[in-house]
């Protein structure tokens, strides 16, 4: 999504519903980063939320919407994540890049289902 930034803080806000039976997706992510790809990524492993595949974010969000926010501070290289408002994830990013939001279905583990699904509504995306 557009725009692309380097320096500031950024927060992508969007509402998403991720079907059952969707497993190994990243749904939502910053892509770019100094070191990597990504600076962030959040998969839904049998209705739960992960960072990557490893910290377990939120739980049981098979077939509801559920709001998530992102926010990251690249000049203080710090990421939050909130789900229906609630904080649940801080992080230090992998360091500044040309970066942007990217929501949808990814599948890139080998762990993955083969139905993958997300829907998203009222994406909204703010600069301080």
């Amino acid at each position: 999504m557009q725009p692309d930034y380097t320096s500031g803080i950024w927060q992508f806000e969007g509402y998403a519903f991720v079907p059952h039976g969707t497993s190994g997706a990243t749904i939502v992510q910053i892509h770019g980063a100094a070191q990597g790809n990504t600076t962030l990524l959040l998969r839904i492993y049998n209705g739960d939320m992960r960072y990557y595949d490893s910290e377990v974010i939120a739980t049981d969000l098979y077939d509801k919407w559920f709001k998530v926010n992102l926010i990251h501070n690249v000049d203080e290289g710090r990421l939050m994540v909130y789900i229906n408002d609630v904080k649940k994830f801080e992080s230090h990013d992998q360091g500044p890049g040309d970066l942007y939001f990217k929501c949808g279905v990814y599948g890139a583990p080998s762990d993955k289902s083969r139905y993958m699904e997300s829907r998203w509504r009222d994406i909204k995306i703010y600069k301080k």
